[in-house]
């Protein structure tokens, strides 16, 4: 072979190679938006954009659009994200590609949402910090971690404080982890809504209005969401007044709420600590509002309660006549309330439960019918099938 044809041959192998992955390191100081916004619109597929320790005062949102990147930091409280300064209402970060990995680092302050990763199929939220630092206030953003519409969707070993709607919410997606966080001064801790195959565990919910909400909604592109697991956390205490914005769903959720389960499908809520709760420790409701998506079916159906431990609570219910309804029952709620509008509802937990004994949706609890009811058990409830994440985003965990 002549010395022109090695030349070429080497030149195409060189073309047709993938480039190497490249890490970008972005530091603190004059400049850093414009920096690390041009590092994110830069980068390529495989690279790390490492946030080295310090904190960035920004003024705009940040923008992701490449797959396959991370957006590492040096820990959720050495690499901050400042938005106070931020202009406009948009996301701190928004990502709207695959196979992202964001990991140790902080946003504070976003005007809007903390981090939104929409259509983002094999994401990784991993030791991130979303807080709003004067802590509950209707004029924080709506959500903390914000995954929707995607497929494996992973949210671990994070911290989100302050948000206005939930802070940790994955919506109309499926395939989902999300454990080992701590929620704390939100309106909802944590809240899947119209997703399926999720598994929500070793969470710490704490202060919050709500601990864990599991809810399906109507009018929505996707409808009918079920088979989700809510085990083994700790839902303590979250009887922060609700402080949603008026309008929100959200905004009425009783203070004082462990789990609360609307509309869904296929739910196991097991082996938690359920400790003081003041409204109640599990909450079972239908939809409430008019709607007309012929796909949605607004009871709750084939939910599991079984081997949770339960502490004090129900001692001051958040909805109309739940204070007398309390002292009419010694002083406080059972530590289970449904409205009576489930369907194959399985109670094994001995402990009371109260029906409120509706038999319309969309009643108001004040036309309840109040009564006991005994443990449930309706056959061995068949265990929910395990998620499992795919072998790259293990991969990317190691």
């Amino acid at each position: 072979m002549n010395s022109f044809a090695q030349y070429a041959g080497a030149v195409a192998l060189i073309v047709a190679a993938p480039a190497l992955a490249a890490t970008h390191t972005i530091e603190p100081g004059e400049g850093a938006q414009e920096r690390l916004q041009e590092a994110l619109i830069l980068a390529e597929p495989g690279d790390e954009i490492v946030l080295a320790a310090g904190r960035y005062a920004l003024t705009d949102g940040l923008s992701l659009d490449v797959d396959g990147v991370t957006l590492r930091g040096a820990g959720m409280q050495q690499s901050v994200l400042d938005f106070t300064t931020q202009s406009g209402a948009g996301e701190g970060l928004l990502v709207t590609s695959d196979d992202v990995t964001l990991r140790d680092f902080a946003i504070e302050n976003a005007k809007g949402d903390g981090i939104k990763s929409k259509g983002a199929d094999q994401i990784i939220y991993d030791r991130i910090r979303v807080e709003w630092t004067n802590g509950p206030d209707a004029a924080n953003g709506a959500y903390g971690i914000y995954p929707v519409e995607a497929s494996h969707v992973l949210v671990q070993d994070s911290y989100v404080r302050g948000a206005s709607d939930a802070g940790i919410y994955v919506g109309q997606s499926e395939q989902i982890i999300v454990r080992r966080n701590r929620v704390v001064e939100n309106v909802a801790g944590i809240e899947i809504e119209n997703s399926n195959f999720a598994e929500v565990t070793e969470n710490l919910a704490t202060q919050n209005t709500g601990g864990i909400l599991v809810f399906d909604l109507p009018g929505l592109p996707k409808v009918g969401g079920g088979s989700v697991l809510v085990a083994n956390n700790a839902i303590i205490e979250n009887n922060t007044d609700n402080f949603a914005p008026e309008g929100n769903i959200v905004a009425s959720v009783p203070a004082g709420t462990g789990v609360m389960v609307m509309a869904n499908k296929g739910v196991h809520v097991q082996d938690n600590a359920l400790i003081n709760n003041v409204t109640s420790h599990v909450m079972l409701i239908a939809y409430t509002q008019e709607f007309d998506d012929e796909r949605y079916q607004p009871r709750p159906v084939d939910v599991v309660v079984r081997g949770n431990i339960y502490g004090s609570g129900g001692s001051a219910p958040d909805f109309e006549g739940g204070e007398l309804l309390a002292a009419a029952l010694g002083g406080a709620l059972p530590s289970i309330l449904t409205d009576g509008l489930h369907q194959n509802l399985a109670i094994e937990d001995a402990v009371p439960v109260l029906s409120l004994g509706l038999t319309e949706v969309g009643q108001p609890f004040t036309s309840a019918s109040p009564s006991m009811l005994n443990p449930v058990v309706a056959g061995d409830a068949p265990e929910l099938a395990r998620v499992t994440l795919p072998e790259s985003m293990q991969a990317r965990l190691k």
